[in-house]
Formats: structure tokens, C-alpha cells, sequence
């Protein structure tokens, strides 16, 4: 999908944009845990993708 100006969604794949309902979830779903986990997730690790996931690794 080509960006546009109207796209907000974030451009860095490394980081997890949490204001974005779609990128807020794709992590939950990739691993199946529920999307509510996501947010206490980067709240404890920051937005960096690979952080919140390993977080969610062990919070399953």
C-alpha cells in the first residue's frame, strides 16, 4: 500500500504506534494473545515492537 498524506499509520515497523487501533492489535493477533495486552505491554516496555513482544511472550 502506497503511504499518503492521510495515512496515519506509523512508517517504522520497529516501533508500535498505540494511538493506531490496527497497529495496536496486529501484535495480539500475530500471537495470539488478547489485544487488551498490548497496551499494558508497551506501557511496560516502551513502543519498541521486539520488546512488546517478548513481553507478550511471557504474559500469555
Amino acid at each position: 500500500m502506497k503511504d499518503t498524506a492521510s495515512d496515519t499509520r506509523n512508517p517504522d515497523p520497529h516501533r508500535v504506534n498505540v494511538t493506531d487501533d490496527e497497529e495496536r492489535t496486529e501484535p495480539g493477533d500475530g500471537m495470539g494473545v488478547a489485544h487488551d495486552l498490548v497496551q499494558p505491554a508497551v506501557d511496560d516496555v516502551g513502543t519498541s515492537a521486539r520488546r512488546v513482544e517478548e513481553w507478550l511472550q511471557q504474559h500469555r
